[in-house]
């Protein structure tokens, strides 16, 4: 235990010390009787058992009175001086990044509100990884850059799943409102640049764009892709899904995949085959435990643990020597109310 101001307890203590010797000089002065007389016949009165009894309850009083007094007095200094403890921590991080990287064309509205559901408690639980959002159709948008700002990402999260909800509806009933333009442009504005050259759902250059946003590639952290796709090009790609995949090799980032359940067989075993050679994982949207399995499988997944800040953390302790100060008035004033009575 350690004291922020240690001179207010020399002070407080200094101060008790001080009424202690103040109270025996004024008792000493208070034995002679002045100007007044002495009662003839005081003895016997003197010898009575109830004024003994009295006697002795007022010095015990009196004496219990500035004990309290010098009590309190430095039970205050010492709370008024901070007692405290000192501890030094080290906060360790892992050294992992994560995109999300989500194929926003229609198809894969359901599958993608879905996952965007659960990795909000998912984001919540990390520990200094990091996290990102890629969108693509034709062209990829950064969402979000690789950030450890949790509750930004946790915004655009769910932002991206009010979007999806909004488009989901639209296109099971045909009605839609101010709103759905706004939310809808959310997700898709600057997705479909190019579109009338290239085509849409270019898949491969979606999965290669987040190579590139990966930041700080040099150093030892654990790098993972959460892949969305029905993997329906309808484009011109500059990468394929094969090369994309070697791309993703070679720079060790390691991709999980999650296809729709709709997609055709072709179009699967070759988004399982590419996920894969990155020594990842592929899923189907109709397994029950999809999303539940991917996220489990991304928090084992190993990652660097790095040193981060030191910090010297202070607890204060206030609570004993409060409640000496406490007890000590509370029992000077009842000795006080006593000796009055």
């Amino acid at each position: 235990m350690e004291l922020k101001y240690g001179y207010l307890v020399i002070a407080s203590i200094a101060v008790s010390v001080i009424t202690l010797i103040l109270q025996v000089l004024l008792r000493k002065r208070t034995k002679s009787y002045g100007q007044g007389e002495k009662i003839y016949n005081m003895a016997f009165m003197e010898n009575h058992p109830y004024l003994k009894r009295r006697k002795r309850l007022h010095k015990v009083l009196s004496v219990l009175t500035v004990l309290c007094l010098a009590t309190g007095i430095t039970a205050t200094g010492v709370l008024a001086a901070r007692p405290f403890k000192s501890r030094v921590e080290k906060e360790n991080k892992y050294a992992r990044d994560i995109i999300l990287c989500m194929d926003i064309s229609t198809t894969v509205d359901e599958m993608n509100k879905t996952l965007t559901g659960e990795l909000i408690e998912t984001v919540r639980s990390l520990k200094g990884e990091r996290f990102g959002i890629v969108i693509f159709n034709t062209s990829p948008v950064l969402v979000c850059p690789l950030t450890d700002d949790y509750e930004f990402v946790i915004e655009q999260l769910e932002n991206i799943n009010k979007a999806l909800e909004l488009r989901i509806k639209v296109e099971q009933n045909g009605i839609w409102d101010d709103d759905y333009f706004y939310w809808n442009e959310y997700i898709s504005a600057g997705t479909l640049v190019g579109n009338e050259e290239r085509g849409s759902s270019i898949i491969g250059d979606g999965l290669a764009s987040c190579v590139y946003h990966f930041s700080n590639r040099e150093k030892d952290r654990t790098r993972l892709v959460i892949f969305t796709s029905d993997n329906e090009v309808y484009g011109t790609e500059i990468y394929d899904l094969p090369e994309a995949a070697e791309l993703c090799r070679d720079n060790d980032i390691t991709v999980y995949g999650i296809g729709t359940e709709i997609m055709a067989t072709a179009d699967m075993e070759e988004m399982k085959a590419s996920v894969e050679l990155t020594g990842g994982k592929f899923y189907l949207e109709e397994n029950e435990d999809t999303f539940s399995n991917i996220i489990d499988d991304i928090q084992s997944h190993s990652s660097s643990l790095v040193e981060g800040d030191t910090y010297i953390i202070e607890t204060d302790y206030p609570k004993m020597a409060f409640l000496v100060a406490l007890v000590a008035t509370v029992l000077m004033f009842l000795s006080i109310r006593i000796l009055k009575k």
